[in-house]
């Protein structure tokens, strides 16, 4: 049974920085993608950014500049580095794991709070 374990949400003032983490525990293998998506209230999930296999990256132009996407292969893991934090930026950030023969998984949600 995979699991996505995500931490690194909480409350920041605008300016300040989070670093979001998002673990796989179980057996996954054959990863294709690994990304972030944040869902603000009365609002539809949309991308943050993704990373693949081949470590290519692709981000909102909303975050661009400002967050960067990373993984760990050996740890099953994605991070997200966000600065420069704005409170549009406040959400509930989902990581997502896709993978070619299992199919794709989503985190449990963790929420970032931005406030000015």
């Amino acid at each position: 049974q995979v699991q996505l374990v995500e931490s690194g949400g909480g409350l920041v003032q605008a300016g300040g920085s989070l670093r979001l983490s998002c673990a796989a525990s179980g057996s996954i293998f054959s990863i294709l993608v690994m990304g972030w998506y944040r869902q603000a209230p009365g609002k539809q999930r949309d991308l943050v950014a993704t990373v693949t296999s081949g470590s290519t990256t692709n981000y909102a132009d909303s975050v661009k500049g400002r967050f960067t996407i990373s993984k760990n292969n050996a740890k099953h893991t994605v991070y997200l580095q966000m600065n420069s934090l704005k409170p549009e930026d406040t959400a509930v950030y989902y990581c997502r794991i896709s993978t070619k023969f299992m199919g794709e998984y989503w985190g449990q949600g963790t929420q970032v709070t931005v406030v000015s």
